[in-house]
């Protein structure tokens, strides 16, 4: 009897520990287009460069942004200082995933002539994906001295 009595209790005890709480499972709702748009771009991550280059064989700065865009139905022009002419300006400061960074980086020429586009933006610091001659595509940030000297801009397009 003893022993019937405490296995009713327990019983008892681990079934009402708990047994009222509900678990949810919390859904991820789909990407936003700004998310498509950045992880397309982000997975041609170590791609080498190449000029004109629209592929995972090779792809040159304005053509990230071109594709990355294009897999959204948004066209954008395939010429950097051409997609600094689209959208609107924003400040720095007000920069977010999603928006465009534009840089003139040949001191002989006044004319934008890179792109990267804006992937994070964490305790201030902008980070962004393009492609560099040198290394293809990787995400650099504007706070390192080369892209911070050689910024122009921030446009959104979307």
């Amino acid at each position: 009897m003893k022993k019937l009595f405490l296995f009713l209790f327990t019983a008892a005890l681990l079934t009402s520990c708990g047994g009222s709480k509900r678990v949810t499972s919390k859904k991820r709702n789909a990407p936003t287009k700004t998310e498509r748009i950045v992880l397309q771009a982000q997975a041609f991550s170590g791609t080498k460069y190449k000029f004109g280059g629209t592929t995972s064989k090779g792809m040159d700065c304005s053509g990230l942004v071109y594709v990355a865009f294009g897999k959204e139905n948004i066209v954008l022009p395939r010429v950097s200082r051409d997609m600094a002419r689209k959208g609107k300006p924003v400040s720095k400061s007000s920069a977010r995933a999603g928006d465009l960074v534009f840089f003139k980086t040949n001191k002989n020429s006044k004319q934008i002539n890179h792109v990267g586009l804006v992937t994070a933006v964490k305790s201030g610091q902008i980070y962004f994906i393009h492609s560099t001659s040198s290394k293809g595509v990787l995400t650099s940030s504007l706070e390192e001295k080369y892209w911070k000297r050689a910024f122009v801009q921030v446009r959104r397009v979307i």
